[in-house]
């Protein structure tokens, strides 16, 4: 009940209910606990299992290392390049933000500030409509840095245009991870949402923002159940500090 209050996809709830029911019936349960504690732990390992199992680092292996972030418009993804920028510049790596969003105004202004803020490099053209052809101005540019983040356009829907648009830029700049940034208060769109995307651009991983509010963020866990991509951060507040590691096992807990 609790999960389908919090969003959670009725087909995910109803096959995670079963797991449970099966091991509880299937199992023995150890003599030094009681039955309810024996539930308790069952229903702990399975969330932990339904949220990825363990933490999924992302480890930059490579120089320069691409993040690219993906998602509709609205969730967050152009603070969070920020956080990201941050936080990785918190741990030593030279960071460089290029923001390919040709249709929202002052998108590239935004990530000015927050890579000031993040202590990272900024490329873009507001003049430019070809989000392609802005990269490929800055491509040489970008080599020197350990880390580039790719800041894409969203949509209010997933259109064709936007769905090309993801394909074309992905296949170009061949990123090592591909993140869909999803709001906690997405719901059950974000089924629909997550799976379009994995289609597009093979998604490795989630960050889930808007964590801080009243929304649990069922429907993005939903999204990280349906595309078998881990949710790799969450962001718990407006602050560009404010973008913390998933941990399932501490988030269950």
């Amino acid at each position: 009940r609790s999960l389908l209050q919090a969003d959670v996809n009725v087909k995910l709830v109803f096959e995670l209910s079963k797991k449970i029911k099966d091991r509880i019936l299937d199992e023995k349960t150890p003599s030094t606990i009681s039955k309810k504690e024996h539930l308790i732990n069952i229903v702990y390992e399975e969330l932990v299992k339904f949220l990825g199992e363990s933490k999924n680092e992302i480890k930059i292996t490579k120089k320069p290392f691409k993040i690219m972030l993906v998602g509709l418009l609205g969730n967050g993804k152009t603070s969070t390049s920020g956080k990201l920028a941050k936080y990785f510049k918190n741990r030593g790596r030279k960071v460089a933000l290029i923001q390919l969003d040709v249709y929202r105004p002052a998108s590239l202004e935004q990530l000015k500030v927050l890579g000031n803020s993040a202590g990272a490099d900024v490329f873009g053209d507001e003049k430019e409509k070809k989000a392609l052809k802005i990269y490929k101005k800055f491509e040489k540019n970008l080599e020197k840095y350990d880390l580039i983040i790719i800041d894409t356009a969203g949509r209010h829907a997933l259109d064709k245009e936007l769905i090309n648009e993801i394909e074309e830029l992905n296949k170009y700049t061949n990123p090592d991870e591909r993140l869909l940034v999803i709001g906690a208060d997405i719901g059950q769109g974000s089924n629909e949402q997550a799976e379009q995307f994995h289609k597009s651009c093979n998604i490795t991983g989630i960050i889930v923002t808007k964590m801080d509010g009243t929304a649990r963020g069922g429907g993005a866990l939903t999204g990280a159940a349906v595309s078998e991509a881990p949710i790799r951060f969450i962001s718990v507040g407006e602050k560009i500090d404010d973008l913390e590691e998933f941990n399932p096992k501490g988030f269950v807990g």
